[in-house]
Order: C-alpha cells, then sequence, then structure tokens
C-alpha cells in the first residue's frame, strides 16, 4: 500500500536489560526518583525512570548521534 505519509512503525517490542549498579550510584537513582516525584506529583519507580534517561542521554551526545548517522543507524 503506497502513498501513507506515516512509514511502517518500528519494532517497539521491549527488551529486557538487567543491570548491577554500585550502592552510590542506587542512592542517587532514588534521591532522583524523589525529586521526580517531588517535581510532577507523580511517583516513579527507578527502573520506570532509567530507560527515559538513558535516551535523554543518548540523544543528548552530539559525537554519538554524528556516529550513528555515519553509520547509517
Amino acid at each position: 500500500m503506497g502513498g501513507l505519509r506515516l512509514a511502517r512503525l518500528p519494532d517497539r517490542t521491549p527488551v529486557k536489560i538487567t543491570i548491577a549498579v554500585a550502592p552510590d550510584l542506587h542512592r542517587a537513582l532514588a534521591d532522583y526518583a524523589e525529586l521526580y516525584r517531588e517535581t510532577y506529583g507523580q511517583e516513579e519507580p527507578v527502573q520506570d525512570l532509567i530507560p527515559a534517561m538513558l535516551a535523554s542521554f543518548l540523544e543528548g551526545d552530539k559525537a554519538f548521534a554524528r556516529r550513528r548517522r555515519g553509520q547509517g543507524a
């Protein structure tokens, strides 16, 4: 079916990743989640904030973006 303005949606199947973090990073993430709650009035668990934090980090990394564009990713 041609002519659609919207391209076919990419695969959106979540991929589970398990990591271990240092205790100080765990405390910092918990502090961030608390500040998020205070700021937006909505509690979100750390594990739900981490994907958004990683996406924001990667989107803000200009060298990474240039590299990905160069690879055609």
